[in-house]
């Protein structure tokens, strides 16, 4: 009896997840995100970042357990992150999309597995979102994929579809505001060291040594962190969050260059808002979505089963994961133990310079 209405008190659940809705925010998302890919991907060659991480370095950090992965030798990163351009182009497009998603998923996961060196939260969580969209029917509307084979055209997807993307960004957000819940951060520190080397930047110029502009910022993100999931979630608060979300992540960019993330959370921000909305703002001439009628067949598959379960338990390990910090002793600022795929962001930068005098077979070599 407890397992039979167990199974009957979900039905409603699973219907409402499975109902059609206006795939119009997906859609939208699918092009910038793809944009975002070719940026990065494109970016990482231009600004330098492929030759001071791949290239030059003589000996690289992989994560452990994959030793085995290492940097093409030459110049071949510089392909490999041109090739992953033209990938995010093809998803961008939605041309052979889940191929070409699916390629450059491959491809920046090895990469973000053989060197840890420059971590960066926005990395990780580049490789989250190309696992759910993996999974979504991005290119179900307004894509080559579509015209290429009207089978696949639809105006709507399941209500899931949009659900985790709100789920994964709310899961950043408040594991954000929770690692700022520190004594470093609360008294100023890490903040103060960061705004110092930005003093002459202009839009903080001037105020960069000011104790209570430091102070504005430390007790303001963790405001923001803490409450932009709710604020956007709730109607009459929701284009306020997004005008502030606007400001926050423009901040950031303008001042410490974090790269695509304030762009990727500012995108995200589309699933939050009324997919007609988003409609008539992006996608005009698509058709209005028909209210859909209540679903009657309730029923679920057993490849169904299988998905929502492990979609369920890559949401329970998203929120386990970054809570492996409080259980390791000592301060993982310091320590590193749980600091990486815990969206502990700006809470430290360390850099370090080594140099090792060699001698072998009476021949000194000096190291740097």
């Amino acid at each position: 009896m407890p397992q039979s209405f167990t199974v009957s008190a979900a039905r409603p659940c699973f219907a409402w997840l499975r109902q059609p809705v206006d795939n119009a925010p997906l859609v939208v998302f699918r092009m910038l995100f793809g944009l975002l890919l070719v940026l990065e991907s494109a970016g990482a060659i231009v600004t330098g970042w492929v030759e001071k991480n791949f290239i030059k370095p003589t000996v690289h950090f992989p994560f452990i357990g994959f030793e085995w992965l290492q940097p093409l030798p030459g110049n071949g990163m510089y392909y490999y992150y041109a090739v992953m351009a033209v990938l995010g182009l093809g998803v961008l497009l939605g041309y052979f999309y889940r191929l070409s998603l699916g390629l450059f998923t491959l491809l920046w996961w090895a990469s973000y597995l053989m060197q840890k060196i420059s971590y960066n939260n926005h990395y990780y969580l580049l490789l989250l979102l190309c696992f759910l969209m993996l999974v979504v029917p991005a290119h179900a509307y307004f894509s080559l994929d579509a015209r290429r084979k009207p089978s696949l055209k639809s105006f709507s997807c399941p209500r899931w579809c949009l659900l985790i993307f709100v789920a994964q960004i709310a899961i950043v957000y408040t594991y954000a505001a929770l690692a700022k819940l520190h004594p470093d951060w609360l008294a100023g520190w890490p903040l103060s060291i960061f705004l110092a080397a930005k003093a002459n930047v202009w839009p903080i110029y001037g105020l960069a040594v000011q104790p209570w502009f430091t102070f504005a910022l430390v007790y303001g993100g963790i405001a923001f962190d803490l409450l932009i999931t709710p604020l956007l979630l709730w109607r009459r608060t929701r284009l306020f969050a997004f005008v502030l979300a606007v400001f926050f992540h423009g901040f950031n960019t303008a001042v410490f260059h974090i790269g695509i993330f304030p762009y990727l959370a500012l995108s995200l921000c589309l699933f939050f808002f009324p997919a007609d909305s988003v409609r008539k703002l992006f996608l005009r001439q698509k058709p209005v979505l028909q209210s859909p009628k209540p679903m009657v067949t309730l029923r679920l598959s057993t490849a169904q089963k299988g998905f929502f379960a492990g979609l369920s338990l890559y949401f329970l390990v998203q929120i386990l994961l970054p809570l492996r910090p409080y259980y390791f002793p000592g301060n993982a600022n310091w320590t590193e133990e749980g600091h990486r795929m815990s969206w502990r962001m700006m809470l430290r930068s360390k850099s370090g310079h080594a140099t090792f005098h060699v001698i072998a077979d009476g021949d000194s070599v000096l190291v740097d």
